[in-house]
């Protein structure tokens, strides 16, 4: 079963009067990851998709979706899918993968229908795509690793990119994962926005009763989301994108747009935040 919502885009000006209840409906996507289901959103932000598929121990099958208007979804589009579960195998275009917990699989645009199978929590990002690119399982050990922050400002962490211009190549998907060491719980602090792509961030790896306070909205009218485990905010090109959480996390990145320059980004220090 495959089930799809449709997301429209925000300008901030309305941003600033929803109560707390419309902005999450707008922004933070919950229940995507259901036993024998594929559930997808589709977003009027630079038309980028997020979901999960979670086969739990059979097969599911992504092919066509009436949001995009083609045979087959990947038609014109490319993507980047995340193991966050125990092992599963990816299988499209005469391939096959099998991916362990953390492993990034790249499908290039073309690839035709999409299985998922084993034991896998798979969750989905997509993008319009230009052109065909060439499959590829990214593993774990095959990521850039990137150290950011300190103990000092709460926020020593690890950066490790996937999708990205360092490590191979894509259209305009951009994807990767940070994680917090201990003691620390901010995440992408300072806080900053990027105009020609838009963002979205999955939170995982977190205890039942955590939540993360993800901070959004334009730099001088801020708004917050608390966010539970395997749920997802979506960042919208104006807004910040920040955040700190009670014990441990890992949050996956995925942006779409203009470019795939991963420093592309204008930064907000914490004094011009309000």
């Amino acid at each position: 079963m495959t089930h799809v919502e449709t997301r429209h885009a925000t300008h901030p000006d309305h941003v600033k009067a929803m109560d707390t209840e419309t902005l999450r409906r707008h922004f933070l996507t919950e229940g995507m990851f259901a036993d024998g289901e594929i559930r997808l959103v589709y977003t009027h932000y630079d038309r980028f998709v997020l979901g999960g598929a979670v086969p739990n121990g059979g097969a599911l099958t992504l092919d066509r979706i009436e949001e995009t208007k083609t045979p087959s979804f990947l038609d014109r589009r490319e993507m980047g899918i995340v193991n966050i579960g125990d092992t599963g195998r990816v299988e499209a275009a005469g391939q096959g993968w099998d991916m362990q917990k953390g492993d990034v699989l790249y499908l290039g645009m073309g690839s035709g229908a999409v299985t998922f199978s084993g034991g896998g929590r798979f969750y989905i990002t997509s993008a319009p795509a230009h052109r065909e690119l060439p499959c590829r399982l990214v593993t774990v050990g095959e990521a850039k690793e990137v150290k950011l922050g300190s103990v000092d400002t709460s926020n020593k962490r690890t950066i490790r990119q996937f999708i990205h211009p360092l490590v191979m190549e894509s259209c305009q998907l951009v994807l990767g994962y940070t994680s917090l060491e201990d003691g620390s719980v901010w995440n992408t602090m300072p806080a900053h926005v990027h105009d020609r792509r838009m963002e979205a961030y999955l939170y995982h790896g977190m205890a039942p009763e955590s939540r993360v306070l993800h901070l959004m909205g334009e730099p001088t009218e801020t708004r917050h989301i608390f966010v539970a485990n395997e749920q997802a905010v979506i960042s919208p090109t104006w807004s910040v994108h920040a955040g700190a959480g009670i014990g441990e996390y890992t949050f996956i990145w995925a942006m779409a747009g203009d470019n795939v320059d991963y420093t592309d980004m204008e930064f907000v220090q914490p004094e011009e935040l309000r």
